[in-house]
C-alpha cells in the first residue's frame, strides 16, 4: 500500500471491508516489506510498541528485503488505518500488503 494514487478512497474501501468482516476489537495482521535495513525495521516495530503486538521478521532469499508481520489486537477499523498511515509517513519505501 505504498500510498495508492487515491489513498483516501482506498482507506474508505478498506474501512468498509474491515467493518463487514470482523467484530471489533479484533486481531489484525499487518504485513510490510522494506529494504533490509535494521533502522527501518526498528522504526516499524516502534510504531507498534506497547500494543502487545507479536512481531515476526523474515529476510528474502537473497537478503535484499525483509517482511515484517505484526499480529495485534486493534480497537476498530479507524485504529487499523491510522497505523497504516503512520507507517507510510514514517518509513520511506515501505510496501504494505
Amino acid at each position: 500500500m505504498s500510498t495508492p494514487p487515491d489513498s483516501e478512497e482506498f482507506y474508505k474501501k478498506l474501512k468498509g471491508q474491515l467493518l463487514d468482516t470482523a467484530l471489533w476489537p479484533s486481531e489484525y495482521l499487518y504485513k510490510f516489506i522494506v529494504v533490509t535495513d535494521k533502522e527501518k525495521i526498528i522504526k516499524i516495530e516502534d510504531i507498534f510498541n506497547y500494543l502487545g503486538a507479536v512481531i515476526e521478521t523474515k529476510e528474502s532469499k537473497n537478503g535484499k528485503y525483509t517482511s515484517v508481520s505484526i499480529n495485534v489486537t486493534m480497537k476498530n477499523p479507524d485504529a487499523v488505518i491510522s497505523k497504516y498511515k503512520e507507517v507510510a509517513e514514517k518509513i520511506e519505501g515501505v510496501i504494505s500488503l
